[in-house]
């Protein structure tokens, strides 16, 4: 695995003012991204990408997980989070998918911070300095809108043709002056159960 690994890179950004006004709680934004060989890359179409999913995903989800957790000061301090993936030009956007869209991968981040909310997402396919987008969501309540954060960076040299660029992110807090509401109460304006909005 260490041979699919070329590069990590640990991405931290902390929110001071926003809209002219001093954050009452700094936002901090964290995104920890490892950029690996395409193990499908060079081999035409392959049909099962099974073998190489249980092979790398784990070790890839460990991997991350770990350097959120390092630089957020535990998982208990994560209160957003999500993933990505970029896979490079010649490859498939299936090939960025399947690493990311694996309990093999997501649940050693979900256990790490213990969340109950599934993990928000995006895969796309670019070439170097691509933009790397990390949608988030609180990791307990998906209605919670103060968490619904985008963190956005970019690796000058990655990925390249024949390789992925998988990401983790998460935020410590939310939009700092956060006043659009949550979804629960645009349901109960609707006359929607706020506790059973599906009515099942």
């Amino acid at each position: 695995m260490d041979a699919l690994i070329r590069k990590t890179l640990l991405h931290v950004e902390t929110t001071l003012v926003e809209g002219g006004r001093a954050a009452p709680v700094p936002l901090k934004l964290i995104a920890a991204a490892a950029v690996i060989r395409n193990p499908w890359a060079g081999r035409g179409f392959v049909e099962d990408l099974k073998p190489e999913i249980h092979a790398v995903a784990p070790v890839l989800g460990e991997l991350l997980s770990g350097m959120v957790l390092e630089a957020a000061g535990g998982g208990d301090k994560v209160e957003g989070y999500g993933k990505s993936a970029v896979v490079g030009l010649g490859g498939e956007v299936e090939h960025a998918s399947a690493l990311i869209h694996t309990l093999r991968f997501g649940n050693h981040y979900r256990t790490a911070v213990g969340a109950r909310s599934y993990l928000s997402f995006c895969n796309t396919r670019g070439g170097a300095n691509a933009p790397v987008m990390i949608p988030l969501m609180d990791k307990n309540d998906a209605g919670r809108r103060s968490h619904y954060l985008t963190i956005n960076f970019a690796i000058p040299d990655a990925p390249a043709d024949d390789e992925i660029v998988i990401a983790l992110g998460a935020s410590i807090g939310g939009r700092p002056h956060h006043r659009i509401g949550d979804r629960y109460q645009d349901l109960k304006d609707l006359g929607h159960d706020v506790e059973n909005p599906a009515g099942v």
